[in-house]
């Protein structure tokens, strides 16, 4: 990855690697028209009538957003700021994962702004879900959450972007513009973070995983660290997920991957 820009904190890069009965993505039914009204107006290249005052300079199409967050005070938020450029339109809007992969099977967006913490699909399992898939979105993680591997997990699973909540709206607005334009934007240190994601383990964690190369079971770790079995479940998942990895196997290859790196 070649280093285009830099801002404050912040560093872009380029050349990136059910819906409910009674509503959709937390809208009454009647936006659900509209959304799919609007996404009409998108494949035909024509602005519809609600962002007829926005049109883009000539020769441009806006870029489609799709939001999805839990908090209908954030989804209000996102959908009048990025509503107001012209650059932007609103493609859809889905409260959680689930309800965006099934908006995905009939909506299209050019990127995808989510947030982290959400029921039935998080922001990991968005990227999860959608990091194989052919034609999926270019995704930016928008959260406050205050923890610091997030971002650099972001980038880990294939995400395009990490934007925190406590940055200005206009940090997002510039996110999206540079993610459509096949950049990523990441917190400075996340590239480092992500070079070497044993950094971001605690010293109690790089033991167990020392520990777990070994082939010690649970039961094993407990005795060694003078734990419950119930903690070292605990460290283990924290470890498996600052790590981005689902089993002590996948956690103990990446630890000789990176040993030999």
């Amino acid at each position: 990855m070649t280093g285009a820009g830099r801002s404050g904190g912040w560093t872009t890069l380029s050349d990136p690697g059910s819906l409910g009965s009674a509503e959709f993505a937390g809208l009454p039914l009647a936006r659900e028209e509209a959304s799919l009204q609007h996404a009409s107006s998108r494949a035909t290249g024509k602005p519809d009538a609600r962002h007829a005052d926005e049109t883009p300079r000539p020769g441009e199409t806006p870029i489609a957003v799709a939001i999805v967050d839990k908090s209908p005070i954030v989804q209000t938020g996102l959908k009048s700021v990025i509503a107001k450029d012209a650059r932007f339109a609103i493609a859809f809007v889905a409260t959680d994962g689930e309800r965006l992969m099934n908006a995905l099977e009939r909506l299209r967006c050019d990127v995808l702004v989510t947030g982290w913490s959400m029921p039935f699909m998080d922001g990991r399992g968005v990227l999860e879900a959608l990091r194989e898939r052919p034609g999926a979105p270019p995704i930016i993680v928008y959260t406050g959450s205050p923890d610091p591997d997030v971002p650099a997990i972001v980038m880990r699973l294939g995400g395009a972007a990490f934007v925190s909540k406590t940055e200005p709206p206009e940090k997002l607005l510039e996110a999206v513009a540079a993610v459509a334009g096949g950049q990523m934007v990441f917190p400075i240190g996340a590239r480092r973070t992500l070079d070497n994601p044993l950094s971001t383990l605690s010293p109690r964690e790089q033991q167990m995983l020392e520990a777990l190369s070994s082939g010690r079971t649970n039961a094993e770790l407990a005795r060694a660290f003078n734990l419950s079995p119930n903690t070292v479940k605990f460290h283990l998942r924290n470890l498996f997920d600052k790590l981005s990895v689902r089993n002590r196997a996948q956690a103990v290859h990446l630890l000789a991957t990176t040993r030999r790196s």
